[in-house]
């Protein structure tokens, strides 16, 4: 079993085995933020602070039978003593955090977090009706907000979904193009699906362009810099060079919003086709804004 599950039922279990889905997801986070390597990372949301991978985990965890779901709540069907099984220092940390919180309510978990955490409470449909005018306050202005116009890059190798949408967002990112030829992925949340889905849960819109992208059996023993310059030597000749309307297209949408992001897989901005794309966009007549890799 995943050492992240192993948080999540230990959690669990200092609660007799129950949790609301509210106070579970809080919890979690108030964990994490005591965690050297966070084992989730979280995004804002309708509640406040979520994280789509531990939800990922929660549902795996009762599709196996390892836990039951209802609509508000998880239970724990596991009696293995999973907190014996935690490193010490995250049982230390768990066992703090049901003294300091265990008693809150849902609500009063998202008061807490609100108030201490006010980024992640930037897209709460319940601020306003538990903050004071002055909180509230706070929270609005943690909203990150930018009209400069930037082309942005960024690429999902390494990081979490969680970590990945919340540059988009820190970065005030209104469109998300994807630039894979395949927007398929072996890694939680970067399906095209999924990817457009939380995307748009977040107020981001997302696109897909596959035909500036390049095809996998193009890729293949890709081991060197050099092998990767090879291979966008041949893309700029003969994808760039045929691509200048989908490239204009792209111009126009930063154009009109402002602040967009290219996406692909590699975290390493010379070993994608991204960068290229990028400088042929600008290029391009009247662009004349900047281009940055986040």
């Amino acid at each position: 079993m995943f050492y992240r599950r192993k948080i999540i039922l230990a959690l669990m279990q200092l609660f007799e085995g129950e949790l609301e889905k509210i106070r579970l997801q809080k919890l979690l986070f108030l964990f994490a933020q005591k965690q050297e390597n966070k084992a989730y990372d979280f995004v804002p949301y309708r509640f406040g602070c979520y994280s789509y991978s531990a939800n990922a985990d929660l549902t795996a965890m009762a599709s196996k039978g390892i836990l039951s779901e209802t609509n508000s709540h998880f239970k724990s069907l596991d009696k293995a003593d999973y907190l014996k099984s935690l490193k010490e220092t995250d049982r230390k940390q768990l066992l703090e955090i049901k003294k300091l919180y265990g008693g809150m309510s849902a609500n009063a978990l998202m008061k807490h977090t609100y108030i201490n955490f006010p980024y992640w409470a930037t897209k709460s449909e319940k601020a306003e009706s538990i903050l004071t005018k002055t909180e509230l306050e706070k929270v609005k202005s943690s909203i990150p907000a930018n009209n400069k116009t930037v082309l942005f890059t960024i690429g999902y190798e390494g990081i979490s979904l969680e970590e990945y949408l919340n540059r988009l967002l820190k970065n005030d990112v209104k469109i998300l193009v994807d630039v894979r030829n395949n927007a398929l992925s072996m890694k939680y949340g970067f399906n095209k699906n999924q990817l457009k889905r939380f995307c748009e849960n977040l107020g981001i819109q997302y696109m897909h362009f596959p035909e500036v992208g390049i095809q996998s059996e193009q890729r293949q023993e890709l081991n060197t810099q050099t092998d990767y310059d090879k291979l966008f030597t041949v893309y700029r000749k003969n994808n760039l060079t045929k691509t200048v309307p989908t490239q204009t297209t792209i111009l126009n949408l930063l154009k009109q919003h402002k602040r967009i992001a290219l996406t692909c897989f590699e975290a390493n901005i010379c070993q994608c086709h991204r960068k290229h794309l990028a400088e042929a966009i600008e290029s391009l007549p009247s662009f004349e804004y900047e281009i940055k890799h986040i």
